[in-house]
Formats: C-alpha cells, structure tokens, sequence
C-alpha cells in the first residue's frame, strides 16, 4: 500500500513535468486545479505575468453548508470559474490538472467550465 506521502510527492512530480511543457500566457491563461479529500479549487492564472485572474473554490461563502468534496461541488466550481472567466473576457485557457488523473472531480469542474463557455 502506498503511503499518503508517496502519493503526493508522485503527484508533485507529475504536476512538475507538466508544467514544464505548458504555461498561460495574457491571452490564453491557465486554469490550474487543486483537490483536497474536503474541497476543491481553481485559479485561472497568467504567468508571464504572475498574477492570478479568476479563483473559484468550495471555501467560498456562497457555497457554505455543502459537501466540497464531491463531484457536484467540482461541477459548481467548474461553472463558476466559468461565469466569472467570461465576466473577465476570458474565452480560452490551458487546463493544468495539477498532476491528478483526469477522472473523477478533476473532470468535472473540467465539465463544468466547459459548459460555462470556456475552450480547452
């Protein structure tokens, strides 16, 4: 059986190689995920300029009393980044799973955001 530890240093490594090949730039940004067992979170960065656009997460105050480990609530924060990104003028981003498979949560919010009006 794999440790915890283990599991999130391959994941970290995983996430490295990635983000050695892909990058957001102004006019297509990344939208990168982060999964916790209780939440999950998106940002929607520019790197060339280091500065994060658009965040979404199950933390917020508008998703309060709800489940933030589960696909419903990945969905929701898919959407949500969505919404805001096109408030923005965001219509095309990079999608930066942040090493986890693309199964599952990571999925939907990838979904969600699609449906929401954003091209990856």
């Amino acid at each position: 059986m794999v440790s915890r530890k283990d599991a999130n240093k391959a994941r970290l490594k995983r996430h490295k190689r990635v983000r050695a090949k892909i990058s957001g730039t102004a006019a297509r940004p990344r939208l990168c995920v982060y999964r916790s067992n209780a939440n999950i979170s998106a940002q929607i960065i520019d790197d060339v300029a280091g500065v994060t656009l658009v965040s979404a997460s199950t933390h917020e105050k508008e998703f309060e009393g709800n489940n933030g480990g589960n696909k419903e609530a990945a969905k929701w924060v898919g959407q949500t980044i969505g919404a805001r990104a096109a408030a923005k003028g965001i219509t095309e981003v990079v999608f930066d799973r942040g090493g986890y498979l693309y199964h599952g949560r990571v999925s939907e919010l990838a979904d969600g955001a699609r449906e929401s009006g954003l091209k990856f």
